[in-house]
């Protein structure tokens, strides 16, 4: 069974297996270099209370993770937050996974009003993902990142939280 928690520091080794991979095989990430883990830790260390980082775990293997990073840093918009989800190669495409995004993105309303996500549009798996979640698209980016020899779109969608 999918258990889903917020990550504490002995997470760390996972969360950066599962990014790396990411980063050498995939679009998820813009990012072209695997991190360190001095590099993650920093990462981590940054994430307050309004922006945590959960783990989802299954048979005390950890399957994917997500973190809220802030939007921008102006005051303005401190209750809007962007989300990040990474999944272990093996588990993606699996209903639990799936479950993971769903219940996550409920543990992020606390002070926030609204959730961002920036994701390649090659990523159709993710854009359907949040659209069943209820994530809008509100615009695209053409050709902003450049990743495995090709120029790459970004689609944005965004989720509203009611208050």
């Amino acid at each position: 069974m999918l258990q889903i928690r917020k990550a504490i520091i002995d997470d760390l080794n996972a969360i950066l297996e599962i990014y790396n991979e990411a980063v050498l095989n995939a679009t998820a990430t813009f990012d072209t270099t695997p991190r360190t883990f001095e590099k993650q830790l920093e990462w981590y260390n940054n994430h307050k209370e309004n922006h945590p980082v959960f783990v989802a775990e299954e048979n005390n293997t950890i399957v994917g993770w997500a973190s809220l990073s802030p939007y921008s840093d102006r005051c303005a918009y401190d209750t809007t937050v962007e989300v990040s989800v990474y999944i272990h190669h093996d588990h993606r495409g699996k209903r639990s996974v799936h479950n993971f995004w769903k219940l996550q993105h409920w543990k992020v309303k606390s002070k926030n009003h609204t959730v961002i996500s920036r994701i390649s549009s090659d990523n159709l798996s993710s854009i359907h993902i949040h659209e069943k979640i209820g994530y809008k698209h509100v615009g695209t980016l053409k050709e902003v990142g450049y990743k495995f020899g090709k120029l790459l779109d970004v689609t944005i969608m965004q989720y509203l939280f009611s208050k």
